[in-house]
């Protein structure tokens, strides 16, 4: 896929690391990273979790220069083929030889909270409060200093909260499909599809509700332009009867249906809501993605978010068939993006 570079501005040269990760391990093993919650941890509602600790996985090179990476909210410490879980959300970008090279660096990627086993009711999270879940990990593994945080979705809000709350333990950031707060048509999509959960679970039937918010959701991370291309428009025998895209949209919500439960989903879709961040108070170095048929976070936004930073480094717009979801399919030229913000990291 081609895509087009604007580059705003290189006051801010690419950023070395200062400090890696001292955990114990051998070569490449992936280890979890398991922290208890201090029994004073306060949210910025206030309330508590209800879970007793925050859990991370670190992959790739003992010792090696850090990477933070992060992902949408169906995303957690998985980010890498392992033998415990499948492939991994991300495999694509963090491998052995790829965008994220794990023979280069060592990779932190954690679990959002709340965790779906101890999400009985929804809880008001920020993308402040996972951040500061995040710093809880990295004071565990030796307070290393980030050498890139790489957060896509709602793990970019998350990288964008950390660099305002944490700038002196990041050296980077690499922000791709997320802006500095929710758009209201975006909120209002969300808001459909937490209704839905709710009535699901006032029905008793908690796992239609989440199935069939994950059908709303696709219709979201998607372009109307890759519809038209996949399904025909055929009208099925009689009403009431499915249309090809909509038997499509129902095979996607069965198999999220176990997935997460309601109240884990209405926790963090309303966190991505309430999102908010100041630009002009994070001074950390700054790569920007945006898709030019994302309509979750449309480029505008973006381009309002790169002009307000203090140190941009690199904003990148790209087109692409796959609105939303193209960090999760445009394999090529997010590769090249990442290639690019890294590759000045000091060994």
């Amino acid at each position: 896929m081609a895509f087009d570079t604007d580059t705003l501005s290189q006051q801010a040269a690419a950023p070395l690391c200062r400090r890696t990760a001292r955990l114990a391990g051998r070569g490449n093993e992936a280890a979890d990273i398991t922290v208890a919650i201090p029994a004073d941890f306060r949210l910025a509602s206030g309330e508590r979790l209800g879970q007793r600790q925050i859990v991370g996985r670190l992959h790739g090179r003992v010792g090696a220069p850090l990477i933070v990476v992060a992902g949408g909210i169906s995303a957690g410490r998985f980010v890498h083929r392992t033998e415990t879980n499948g492939l991994g959300w991300w495999s694509g970008a963090v491998s052995i030889r790829g965008p994220i090279d794990l023979s280069r660096f060592q990779v932190l990627a954690f679990d959002y909270a709340p965790e779906a086993a101890e999400a009985t009711r929804p809880v008001t999270i920020t993308t402040h409060d996972q951040a500061r879940l995040l710093g809880l990990i990295l004071d565990r593994i030796g307070d290393p200093v980030v050498s890139a945080f790489v957060g896509c979705s709602y793990g970019g809000m998350i990288g964008l909260a950390f660099a305002e709350l944490f700038p002196d333990r990041i050296d980077q950031l690499v922000v791709v499909s997320a802006a500095h707060r929710a758009h209201p048509q975006a909120t209002a999509w969300r808001g459909i599809q937490r209704r839905i959960l709710q009535l699901a679970q006032a029905a008793g039937r908690p796992e239609d509700g989440v199935a069939l918010a994950r059908e709303l959701a696709m219709t979201t991370y998607r372009t109307a332009e890759e519809f038209a291309d996949r399904f025909e428009t055929t009208a099925p025998t009689s009403a009431g009867q499915a249309y090809p895209v909509c038997e499509y949209l129902t095979a996607r919500g069965k198999a999220y249906r176990t997935h997460t439960t309601p109240d884990r989903w209405l926790s963090l879709s309303d966190s991505i809501d309430r999102h908010a961040v100041t630009p002009e108070a994070i001074p950390t170095p700054v790569t920007l993605v945006g898709f030019t048929s994302d309509r979750l976070v449309p480029i505008d936004d973006i381009r309002e978010l790169a002009a307000r930073l203090p140190r941009l480094f690199r904003l990148v717009e790209a087109p692409s068939l796959y609105g939303h979801d193209a960090f999760l399919k445009e394999d090529e030229a997010v590769a090249a993006i990442l290639r690019s913000a890294l590759k000045d990291i000091d060994q």
